[in-house]
This record gives C-alpha cells, sequence and structure tokens, in this order.
C-alpha cells in the first residue's frame, strides 16, 4: 500500500532575464535562476516585487548568475553592486523561499490545496562562462585555468593557486544535494539533459544517484523542454549506506511534446506526471528496509513490502518516516536508527524515474537577431505525498489533513511537523 499521494501543481520558470511573463494557476512557483540581465539591485527589486505578487503557496527561487558579478565596470558598462543588499532582496523577502546551493522541506497547508510535502534543493551554480557569478572551472578547462577566469567552490573570483582542480571542484558542489530529495533545482542543466551539449557532466552524475522526482534548470535557452528518464536500478542491493550510493544507469529517455507549442495561446504548456486521462504516472516510491543489529548474520535483509505505506486504525505498519506498531509504541525514523528487528533505511531502490524540465522563457540569446521571442512556463502536474500529522506523545500518526478538536487516545493534540 503506497502512502497517500496528492496532485501537486509546479509551474517552472527560468531564465526570465526582467520579462514579467504571464503566470499560471498553480500550487507551487519555481524560477531556476536569471532573473535578470545584470544583476543590478534595480532590477532585482523589480523582479522581487514581480514575484511576490504572484499568488502561489509557495515560490521557490534560486540566484541570478549575474547577482554577485565581480567585473561589472567592465560588462556592459555597469557599476558593481552591493552583493549584500542584493541577497537581501531575495532572502528577507516573507514570500519567497530563497535558496543559495542549500535544502529545506516544504509542507504546503493551505485548506483547499493539495497539502503536500516534499524535499528541495536549489544551486545557482554553473560551468565557468564568462565573468558571471555562482561559476566552477569547467571539467574539460584543465587544472592551469588563467587566474582572471578562474573560480573557486564558493563562486568568488580567485588567483589559480586558490582553485580547486575541474572535476573535484563540480564533484564537492554537487555532493551537497541530499539523497532524500524529491525537487532539485540548479540553473545549468546536467550533461545530456536538455542541455544541447553545455550541460555539467558532474552534475549529470549526482542527478544518476539521487533520482529526484522532478530537476528544474535553464541555463541553455534553446534546450527549452522536458523528457522523462527512467533509470537501471532492477536487481541492484538495498542501499544499507546512503552516502556510498552509487549511480544508476539510464535505461530509457521519453521526450516531452509541448502540447500547447504556440507561445501566443492562453492554454497551458503542460507535463502530466499523473494517472489522469490514462497517463502514465511517474514510477517513484520509496519504502524501508530494515537491516540485522551488527551482532546478527541474517541471510538477508527485512525489507518493508513496497512503498511506505499510509494511516489506518488498528494496523502495524510502515508510515511515512515512523514506525507505528500496534501497542501504539513509536520511534522516530532517520538514517541509521534502531528497532526491534535492527537498523531502519531508506529503500532508494523505488526511485526509478526522474522529470527534467529545462523551463528557459527567453528563447532567444544575446544579441537576440530578429528580436527577442519567449517560451511559456511549463506546468508540471505531479503526485507527491500528503503531509503527516503526529499527536505531541507520538502514540499516533495520519497523513489526513487536521480535523478541528482531533486528538490521538491519550487526548493529544494532533500537529504537523
Amino acid at each position: 500500500m503506497s502512502r497517500l499521494t496528492q496532485r501537486t501543481r509546479i509551474v517552472c520558470i527560468s531564465d526570465t532575464h526582467n520579462t514579467a511573463v504571464k503566470l499560471p494557476k498553480g500550487d507551487v512557483l519555481v524560477h531556476a535562476g536569471d532573473l535578470t540581465n545584470q544583476g543590478s539591485y534595480s532590477e532585482l527589486s523589480k523582479a522581487v516585487q514581480w514575484l511576490e505578487k504572484a499568488d502561489y503557496e509557495v515560490k521557490i527561487v534560486i540566484a541570478d548568475e549575474a547577482f554577485y558579478a565581480q567585473h561589472g565596470s567592465n560588462f556592459h558598462n555597469q557599476i558593481p553592486q552591493d552583493s549584500a543588499k542584493c541577497r537581501a532582496l531575495l532572502a528577507s523577502s516573507r514570500s519567497i523561499i530563497y535558496l543559495e546551493h542549500s535544502s529545506v522541506t516544504v509542507r504546503l497547508k493551505r485548506p483547499d490545496g493539495p497539502r503536500t510535502e516534499f524535499t528541495v534543493f536549489g544551486s545557482p551554480y554553473s560551468p565557468q562562462y564568462g565573468t558571471w557569478a555562482f561559476m566552477y572551472p569547467r571539467a574539460d578547462a584543465g587544472a592551469a585555468a588563467d587566474a582572471d577566469t578562474t573560480a573557486d567552490a564558493s563562486g568568488q573570483r580567485g588567483s589559480s593557486g586558490d582553485a580547486l582542480s575541474p572535476n573535484k571542484t563540480a564533484a564537492a558542489l554537487w555532493s551537497a544535494i541530499p539523497l532524500t530529495t524529491d525537487l532539485l533545482i540548479t540553473h545549468t542543466p546536467a550533461a545530456t539533459h536538455r542541455d544541447d551539449g553545455c550541460g555539467c557532466p558532474e552534475l549529470a552524475k549526482t542527478l544518476s544517484v539521487v533520482r529526484p522526482r522532478l530537476h528544474v534548470c535553464g541555463h541553455v535557452h534553446q534546450a527549452r523542454g522536458a523528457e522523462r528518464v527512467m533509470w537501471d536500478v532492477d536487481g541492484r542491493p538495498a542501499e544499507e549506506d546512503p552516502a556510498a550510493a552509487p549511480a544508476a544507469a539510464i535505461l530509457s529517455r521519453e521526450p516531452w511534446q509541448d502540447p500547447n507549442p504556440d507561445p501566443t495561446s492562453a492554454k497551458i504548456s503542460l507535463v502530466d506526471l499523473t494517472s489522469r486521462k490514462g497517463n502514465r504516472p511517474l514510477a517513484f516510491y520509496e519504502g524501508l528496509v530494515v537491516v540485522a543489529p551488527p551482532d546478527e548474520t541474517p541471510n538477508a535483509p527485512h525489507v518493508a513490502a513496497g512503498p511506505t505505506s499510509g494511516w489506518s486504525d488498528g494496523a502495524s505498519h510502515l508510515v511515512g518516516d515512523t514506525v507505528e506498531r500496534q501497542s501504539g509504541e513509536q520511534a522516530p525514523f532517520g538514517p541509521a536508527d534502531s528497532c526491534e528487528s535492527g537498523v531502519r533505511q531508506p529503500d532508494r531502490s523505488g526511485r526509478r524515474e526522474t522529470c527534467v524540465v529545462n523551463a528557459a522563457i527567453m528563447a532567444t540569446g544575446w544579441p537576440h537577431v530578429g528580436g527577442k521571442r519567449l517560451n511559456k512556463p511549463i506546468v508540471v502536474d505531479i503526485d507527491l505525498p500528503e503531509c503527516v500529522f503526529y499527536c505531541r506523545s507520538r502514540f499516533l500518526e495520519t497523513s489526513r489533513p487536521l480535523a478541528t478538536g482531533a486528538a490521538c487516545r491519550t487526548g493529544c493534540d494532533l500537529f504537523d511537523t
């Protein structure tokens, strides 16, 4: 029995470059970078105001590639900006989740919304190109890069002696993506995934390890579109050590055909990853594997049957991130937590498919010969797990929305985490 899910609508955009594009309705808005052209405080102020007015329960944004440009006086004759003030425009916004190579768990709580939850990691980094911010040396650039075109892992300009080797820098950056990530947002595409040959090979390797539900990127305007990637996970051992999770080979790719490609049409460009109207839902679930204690030598680990289950009264089962027993006792779930029969860890073999979306709004590149052309936002419908609610004494857990005055048998009020 799979954990209860609800359809959640995620509107994906990137590379708006000062364009306040018309946004369709949805639950979550994702912007994958390049809000502006030059990263000036004035440009960012207008972009943030536009985003703050957008009516979404959650708006997730990663930084502008031009955000911290150190050579503003030499590029388009711009004056270098105060990076702290530019960052504060996004980081201090009360209606925007700003991610700068960081992760957060999002829970949608509006009574009229899907009330789902997911973990998201967002990063503005891209392989070196010009003198923009948040860049790291390309894997094919060679270790002896010129001092004027070398960026260290923090995205700041430095001497060639301060730089890590290209492969190590990229690998170190992307190893920070948690294995529990559901939604990955990067400005750069991964190599061979909606990248037109410009993506990052190290990010592609990490993508095949983490295998999130959805990867949203941009940066390469001409590669706008989406694809479904099926991973080869059959026959792989239960991943008892998440830190050593192996990469998965690609079984197949399914390119997306935009149902409404006309940019002047009011109809949305929809990627439907649900089972509605006979569609094939995303092949994705997660369960738990119970590994025996060190003093036992079993023939095989105890594996939870299928994905984590939903809540029902009077049954002993695995639920979300806890184990609930008929006696009412619960043990919180986490990496290497112990239980009666051993140690519980995620069984990631259900992460079988990822949808990759390059959501670039700007269809052309500088100098925009023939004029600028725009793409429409890409709308993704995806089934996400419902939020989990607990009672304060942890005797009860349910994925159902809170009812007025709901309480467990000990009288505790239910609360969400």
